[in-house]
Order: structure tokens, then C-alpha cells, then sequence
């Protein structure tokens, strides 16, 4: 059985391969007991809050093409993940960087950043808590999201 350090690690990569595979409905049920936000300090509007809510986030967000995907790839590095084994909880910082190919698109980084993720076990399982996106680089998102990012 994996320790509680690697199951987190792995939702980390979980995340990154549903949403590749555009498998949104698995991103969402990712974070059916947590939330996603755009900054640490982001208000109760601006914070996406379970399954339902994340479902229609990326449905309103994500380009998916013929073959059912975004055409990109997630690659998440440099994890650094603590966890209190006794409440609990855990957390991790780590870095994205998207890339993506499409007809018009040639293969290139589109988006890099970070994610401060808190974790909670719940029955035995550890699940995403909160998940902050903090975005560092932008390149051409113009073939992913279905909206300008500002």
C-alpha cells in the first residue's frame, strides 16, 4: 500500500491525466469534497466549490477537439508534499507546465505556474481540500481555453 505522501503525489498526476484525456467529469469528481481558486486570498465568488461547480468551470473553459481531448499535455514537477499523518491533512506545492499541438498549433508550452494544493482524508482516502492555481508564464492559449484569460 502507498504511503500518504505517494497518494497525494498521485492525485496530482490523477488530475493532470483526466484533464489531458478530457475526462472533465473525473477532474470534477477530483474535487467533489474541496474547491479550486485563482489566488490565495480569492473571495467565496471567485471560488469554484465542488464537483458540480468544477464540472461547469472547465466545461465553460476547455477546448476539447474531435477526438474528445484538449490535445495537451499537464506535466507536474517539483512536488514538495507534507503531510500530518495524525489530522489528517496534507499539503504540496508544485509546478504545471501545459503544453499543446493542435492542426494550427505547433507542440509548445502554452501556460507554466504553480499549485498550492491542501489535501484531507476522508474514509481512508486522501482527497483534494483546495487547490490555488498561481499562473507565472502565458503563452498562446488562444487553441485551449474557450475564453481570453485576463
Amino acid at each position: 500500500m502507498a504511503d500518504s505522501a505517494r497518494e497525494i503525489e498521485n492525485l496530482l498526476y490523477a488530475y493532470a491525466e483526466h484533464l489531458d484525456s478530457g475526462d472533465l467529469e473525473s477532474v470534477a469528481e477530483l474535487f467533489s469534497m474541496g474547491r479550486i481558486k485563482a489566488s490565495p486570498d480569492a473571495s467565496a465568488k471567485m471560488t469554484i466549490e465542488g464537483r458540480a461547480e468544477v464540472l461547469e468551470m472547465y466545461r465553460n473553459s476547455t477546448r476539447l477537439y474531435e477526438d474528445g481531448t484538449p490535445r495537451t499535455k499537464h506535466v507536474t514537477t517539483n512536488a514538495i508534499i507534507d503531510v500530518d499523518e495524525g489530522a489528517g491533512v496534507g499539503s504540496s506545492r508544485s509546478y504545471f507546465t501545459v503544453l499543446q499541438r493542435t492542426d494550427s498549433l505547433p507542440l509548445q508550452p502554452i501556460i507554466s505556474g504553480r499549485y498550492h494544493d491542501t489535501f484531507r482524508r476522508a474514509d481512508g482516502k486522501w482527497r483534494f481540500d483546495t487547490r490555488i492555481m498561481l499562473i507565472d508564464l502565458v503563452g498562446d492559449l488562444s487553441q485551449h481555453l474557450l475564453y481570453e484569460l485576463r
